[in-house]
């Protein structure tokens, strides 16, 4: 059993096994057939919000205060951090082209490329009229069946729906990724 508040789970679907995350910094990989933990994950420094699985890889993704994590199923090895969104992060979202987004407290929307970790677009929520600047955190979204719209659940009592703008033309981007990947 997990001694802490659990604030994640998902069912990974390639094989018997769950992810859990929790208030007290772990992420647990539970074999539902043995009935016992695979492997505890303890690289967060604080509490973890949020876990999200990648569609159509084995990975998975892990959010807290610190920073978001990459996780490889079914050990947990770790893959990346993705660091840059300094809020206090409520939620993930990913779709099946690899777009993550996380959400936070202070209502911004980062947008992520899973696999290079770039953070490629931020966006601030706007609040509902009549309701405080206080009121823009994000507490959950999740892309629909199309992948192409980002549903938000807001703090100001909004649904949001967000997509993609299809007269975006894609730009080459020159960046290059940390030669020296934290693995912590």
């Amino acid at each position: 059993t997990q001694s802490s508040v659990s604030s994640g789970i998902n069912a990974e679907y390639g094989e018997p096994q769950i992810i859990t995350a929790s208030h007290d910094t772990t992420i647990r990989l539970w074999d539902i057939v043995a009935g016992k933990t695979r492997a505890t994950l303890t690289n967060h420094k604080k509490s973890i919000r949020s876990l999200v699985l990648h569609p159509s890889q084995y990975t998975f993704g892990s959010a807290s205060a610190d920073n978001i994590k990459q996780w490889r199923c079914p050990e947990g090895e770790f893959i990346q951090n993705l660091s840059g969104h300094n809020a206090i992060l409520n939620t993930l979202a990913v779709n099946q082209d690899g777009v993550l987004v996380s959400g936070a407290d202070n209502g911004t929307l980062h947008f992520w490329d899973w696999k290079t970790g770039y953070n490629f677009q931020r966006l601030q929520s706007q609040v509902q009229p009549g309701s405080l600047d206080s009121e823009a955190g994000i507490f959950a979204m999740k892309f629909d069946k199309s992948g192409s719209r980002l549903i938000t659940c807001e703090t100001d009592k909004t649904i949001k729906i967000y997509k993609e703008d299809e007269s975006a033309l894609e730009e080459p981007i020159n960046w290059k990724p940390d030669l020296l990947r934290k693995k912590y």
